[in-house]
Formats: C-alpha cells, structure tokens, sequence
C-alpha cells in the first residue's frame, strides 16, 4: 500500500524517444544489433494482457537479482517474460524458476541485455547487476522505453550517477531504488519524527554500515565455460579473471566498493530522509579508510568520514564497529536522539519513539510494500518512494567519501553543479571512460 503527493507526477517522455520508436530503430538495424523474437507469448494476452499485467523482464540473475526477481513474481499484477544473465548456469536457472511459476515454457531467456531491452510487449525491467554495469544497463532500458526497478547502490561512481537521473528524466521514466527500509515502517516513522522536531534541532548524524571483508588475491585462471568473461567486465577496464564474479565483486574497486557503498543507499539515504537532505549533499567530506594492497581486493575493510551540510549539521559515516550504536542511523538534536536500524528502534528520551505525527505536521510519503510502491507508479506514472535523483544523492555520500579518503584530503563539495572545488585530482576521481564499445 503507498500513497503519494499530487506533485510527484512524471513529465512525459520526448515523443520521438519512445519505447516504438525505439523498437522501430533498432528492427531498421540502427544502432546495436538487436535480435528479438516476432511472437509476443501467449501468456500475455487474455487475463495476463500487458493492459491488465505489468510485464517485466530481468537483467542480472545473482543473489539480488533472484530475490527481486521472486518477489515480482509472487504478484498477480506482474507477468515476468524475459530474463538475461551472461553466466549460462544462472540464465537457465532463473528461466525455468518463471515457467515453473506459470507452468509454460514463455520465458525468453537472453545473454545480451539490450536484446531483452527490445524484446516485444515489456513494460520495465529489473537490474541487479554488479555495480559497475548499473549505468549502462540502466540508460539503455531508459532509452529504450523501460520503467526500472535498480538495486543500490545507484551507481559505481558519481558521473554515472548524474548521467542515470538525466536518462530517466529526459525519457519520462519510472525508477525505483531497491532501498527498501524506506518502505518500512519504523525507519519511516524515525524520519517524520526528526523531520517533525521531535529531538530538537539536529547538529549531528551516525551512519553505521558493516564492517570490511579483507580477501586474500586468488591466482589468474581460465574463466569457466559458463561465463562470458569479457562481456561480464564491460565497462570496465580489462583485467585477468582471478574467480571473481558472482558476490565477491564488490570487494574490487573497480566493479564495486565494498561495504561502505552496498549499504550506503541505505542508511545514509534514511539520514537524508529524515533531515530533509534527501535532494541535495554535503559541502565538505574528510575521512581516512584502511585499504588492502591486494591486486584483486582493495575496498575498505575500515572507514571513517565526516561530511559537513549547508546548514551545519555533521554525518558521520563509519563501520559499525567505529560507531557507538553500531549499525543504523542515529540523529542528535539539542532534545534528544533517534536511532534506527533494522529490528531496532529506540530514542532519548525514550517515550519518543511512541510519539505519533498529529494533523498538519509534515507526513512522508508512505510505502509498506517496496516493489508494489514500484508497480503501482508505473501505472499512475507518479514518483515512486526511492527514486532517482534522491538514490543518487544517497549514494553520492559514499562516492564523495570513498574519494576523500583515497586522496587523504578534505573534499569541497558543490552539491548543486555536483563538483569539486580547486582539487583537479580528486576530481578526476567522480567517474571514469568505459571501455569500449561501451558507452553512457
């Protein structure tokens, strides 16, 4: 069940960049090739028909992947079509898990995911691909006239982030980020309460995330026969396969960032929510972090920075074993304190938490069902609870900190042109080029 302000609506998407005329171009063979089959299933039409059913396809079938893709699939108002992954094993698993939830063989399975973009009667698309393929993969869909559902974090760097938000709002899109504790209920009371003054005026935030994992470098070897080595790397740049692909990735720098990042959309992004930062960012982070030197592992298995807002309030993001409450978001005022994690709820004084939002004070938008949040807006077209310029921003903390304590400097921020200030090195590190033929 979700509720959202009249305000939150979509602009329409450019006429000319629809999801036909897409189609059109790429059937003409302009652009990639895209080879997709002429025969929508059966299963679409009568009461599956994509007028009564969202219709879904999924890129990426990992741990994520899987999890959304079960998800969706439980709903009677969603009818999963297509699947793609590059690691054959995961492709055919994830495809027999769709005909075996409606007993056919309709689910087309896919290596390249902008054959499944183009594949005939889709509504949107579930990503859950390493981060580093999260901007490719995402304007591609939106180009191609697709509504996503994105696992966090939003983005493997900063300038990828800001070209996801320009690709979803140039083409009318509808996203949603799979920061999921927005839609739960004592993270979104915890928020209307700070946002409602109930602990004063806020001067400083906690953000405790995970600690590290320090993995030992595995030796180059072949990649398996299952998996399509090259086109798993992408965008990224080239490097021998060592046995890291499926989870581990994230421990590399150069396809993830650890668990500073993973979870960074998460409790940084509830800290946002409830200071009403959640549009914009720091104007300064400094922090140092404890890197491995390894060849293949070398995100932070510690971390620690501070980022400085506008209007003053501090946020300090750590692992939780740097943190006095741990894991969480934990909001200070000159009244009192919140803090929230999952399975945890508590404040000083601690009647507060027990406090309800009366009439005329600020209300949120409510979510207590993440992907139906999701399905829902793509048909009302209306801004779902997570969506992509307030993911991006979330996951800007982490970007901008990961840089600060990569340089070991403090970093000026200019959170509306999202640039450094006088710091030419550290500002070659907001993104990268991909590596070709891949481009944003």
């Amino acid at each position: 069940m979700s509720g959202h302000r009249p305000s939150d609506r979509l602009n329409s998407p450019d006429p000319a960049l629809t999801r036909r005329a897409f189609l059109k171009r790429a059937a003409m063979g302009t652009g990639a090739a895209l080879a997709f089959p002429t025969i929508v299933p059966s299963s679409v039409f009568g009461a599956n028909a994509p007028s009564n059913r969202i219709v879904l396809g999924a890129i990426g079938l990992g741990s994520m992947g899987t999890n959304n893709m079960e998800g969706f699939l439980g709903r009677d108002d969603v009818q999963f079509v297509a699947v793609c992954d590059i690691d054959h094993d995961r492709l055919e698993k994830g495809r027999m898990m769709v005909n075996d939830q409606y007993g056919n063989e309709d689910c087309t399975p896919y290596a390249d995911f902008r054959d499944l973009i183009a594949h005939p009667g889709l509504d949107a698309v579930s990503i859950a691909t390493p981060d580093h393929w999260h901007a490719v993969a995402a304007i591609t869909a939106a180009r191609g006239g697709l509504d996503i559902y994105g696992e966090k974090p939003f983005s493997h760097d900063l300038k990828a982030g800001r070209a996801m938000c320009d690709a979803v709002s140039r083409y009318g899109r509808v996203w949603q980020t799979g920061s999921w504790q927005r839609s739960e209920e004592n993270f979104h009371i915890a928020c209307e309460l700070v946002r409602n003054g109930r602990i004063g005026k806020v001067h400083t935030v906690e953000v405790g995330l995970p600690d590290g994992h320090f993995r030992e470098d595995p030796p180059v070897q072949p990649p398996p026969p299952n998996l399509d080595w090259n086109r798993w790397l992408g965008p990224a740049p080239w490097t021998p396969y060592r046995g890291v692909a499926h989870w581990d990735w994230r421990w590399v720098l150069a396809w993830g960032g650890g668990q500073m990042l993973d979870w960074i959309g998460h409790h940084a992004d509830i800290a946002h929510w409830g200071l009403d930062l959640d549009r914009t960012g720091p104007v300064s982070v400094q922090g140092s972090g404890e890197f491995p030197g390894g060849a293949v592992f070398n995100a932070p298995i510690a971390y620690r920075f501070t980022c400085r807002y506008a209007n003053g309030v501090e946020m300090i993001v750590a692992n939780s074993s740097q943190q006095p409450m741990n894991m969480g978001t934990r909001w200070i005022g000159d009244k009192g304190w919140i803090w929230v994690t999952r399975g945890g709820f508590k404040s000083e004084p601690a009647g507060l938490i027990h406090e309800r939002i009366g009439p005329g004070e600020t209300r949120l938008t409510f979510s207590r069902d993440h992907r139906g949040d999701f399905i829902e807006c793509v048909r009302n077209r209306q801004v779902t609870i997570a969506p992509a310029e307030i993911s991006h921003r979330s996951a800007s903390v982490g970007h901008l900190g990961q840089i600060a304590m990569l340089t070991g400097r403090r970093i000026h921020w200019d959170p509306d042109t999202e640039t450094i200030i006088d710091d030419p090195g550290a500002s070659a590190l907001l993104g990268r080029a991909c590596r070709q033929p891949w481009t944003l």
